[in-house]
């Protein structure tokens, strides 16, 4: 009978995804994907066949169609599931945000699976700025930093660079602690914005932490990616970031829950503070912790993230004398990634909101500014990125994007010398001749002007190959 090959295709498929539910967060993602998209496409074939043969049997026999509908009522069920776990398997991809291990990539001790992942970088960079130089061995010479573009000042010819130092590895473990529950760990380094190496002698750098968390079920505990930020929505770019001057991007402890789409966290506090002669005082008196709601969905034409936070600001009157201050600060920040095309898509976020600094593009601004008599005045920032990738073929892509970013200073309490506004766009060609290697040429432009109405700009060709493992 038609109804009880359904009810036992539909049996199956509900083992499927007891399966997948149950599978370690730490091996065969990929795979799992795969999976999860065949099992979504059966039930909606499910679905499907039930609409029909209800519709053709209207008139039919009371019990088939009960049977049906309640075959229907499981499908139904077992599909929001089964897209509830791709939206899980989303975030954990998103999370960790680099090639994924290789089932033969690790070894198992006896209920823990260690695994490894990561790449090697090298980067070849070509560059000049409009109004001075940027110092010799400064990060701002390895990738776009917007607050380090000079400004005011004569350009600075061109500099050529070599840089090794994006290089990243990363360590996951995965242990089954019973009844179906397994607890993860992620450890990740590299050796950006670190001391150490010169490129007169050795070139050597100091590791630095990049990611270090634990995750239980819909818990996760440590150092990670804001919530605030979708990371999965930064464009495929040769810079470390690309977009920076429009990108919400941090990386600090936490204290994270998520489920279905949802996620809540209590991330680290940090007050920045811009003093009435312009210089930057991190208070370090912050008590309550940043808290971040954020929900992700998933669809099959791509997917979107609304994220809220809302910040207690702080100074001591042993900063600045005058006595102690809060202020409340807050944003929104609504980001996506649209698929249009087999290799094509289109990737955006625009956020804006009160006392943010810190969080908007490697601090471009402070979060607050300070009054004669120690009062905090929040700073409103808004900015933005949009990114269109496509694919010229399974081996060959580009992205062209573009950011924006715009801060509301109030000049008579933070001098006009203080960033105002910055942008800047890229354009690249990547080729991935075999697939672990990625081999890459990008130019970029960026701009940063103050207040006072200097502004200053970096012309960027940058050249990159990358071996992912």
């Amino acid at each position: 009978m038609v109804l009880s090959g359904m009810a036992r295709a539909l049996r199956a498929a509900l083992l499927a995804a007891s399966v997948l539910t149950s599978a370690p967060a730490l091996a065969q993602e990929q795979s799992v994907n795969a999976r999860l998209d065949r099992l979504e496409k059966l039930v909606e074939g499910l679905i499907a066949r039930l609409d029909a043969d209800q519709s053709s049997q209207a008139e039919g026999d009371a019990a088939i169609r009960a049977e049906q509908a309640a075959v229907r009522e499981q499908s139904t069920a077992l599909l929001a599931a089964t897209r509830d776990l791709k939206d899980r398997q989303a975030e954990l991809a998103a999370q960790i945000a680099v090639p994924q291990a290789q089932e033969d990539k690790g070894f198992r001790i006896g209920k823990t699976t260690v695994g490894y992942a990561g790449y090697v970088k090298l980067d070849a960079l070509v560059q000049a700025t409009s109004g001075g130089q940027i110092p010799d061995n400064s990060i701002g010479r390895d990738f776009l930093i917007p607050a380090l573009i000079p400004v005011g000042g004569t350009d600075s010819g061109y500099d050529t660079d070599y840089s090794a130092r994006q290089t990243r590895f990363i360590l996951k473990t995965a242990t089954d602690v019973g009844a179906g529950h397994t607890l993860n760990s992620h450890i990740e380094m590299d050796f950006n914005v670190t001391d150490g190496g010169d490129e007169r002698t050795t070139n050597s750098y100091v590791p630095r932490l990049r990611q270090a968390f634990i995750t239980y079920d819909d818990w996760l505990f440590g150092q990670a990616w804001s919530t605030f930020q979708n990371i999965a929505a930064l464009p495929d770019s040769l810079d470390f970031i690309g977009v920076t001057p429009g990108t919400v991007f941090d990386r600090q402890p936490m204290i994270r829950y998520s489920k279905n789409g949802w996620q809540i966290a209590l991330e680290q506090p940090e007050t920045t503070v811009t003093t009435r002669s312009g210089a930057r005082i991190m208070a370090g008196d912050d008590t309550i912790p940043d808290v971040v709601v954020r929900y992700n969905l998933a669809k099959p034409w791509g997917s979107l993230s609304l994220a809220g936070i809302g910040r207690t600001l702080k100074v001591s009157d042993d900063d600045f004398g005058t006595g102690s201050d809060s202020a409340l600060g807050y944003g929104l920040s609504l980001s996506g990634k649209i698929i249009v095309g087999a290799h094509d898509d289109l990737r955006f976020m625009a956020t804006a909101g009160d006392g943010l600094g810190r969080y908007i593009g490697l601090n471009i601004v402070n979060d607050a500014a300070v009054t004669a008599t120690g009062k905090l005045d929040p700073i409103f920032t808004w900015s933005g990125f949009a990114a269109y990738q496509h694919g010229w073929s399974t081996r060959l892509r580009s992205s062209v994007a573009a950011s924006y970013f715009k801060a509301d200073n109030p000049v008579m309490l933070t001098t006009r010398q203080v960033t105002d506004e910055s942008w800047n766009a890229l354009v690249n060609l990547i080729w991935t001749p075999v697939d672990p290697l990625d081999i890459g040429i990008e130019l970029l432009y960026a701009e940063r002007s103050l207040e006072d109405g200097r502004t200053g700009d970096l012309r960027r060709m940058m050249i990159s190959t990358r071996y992912n493992f």
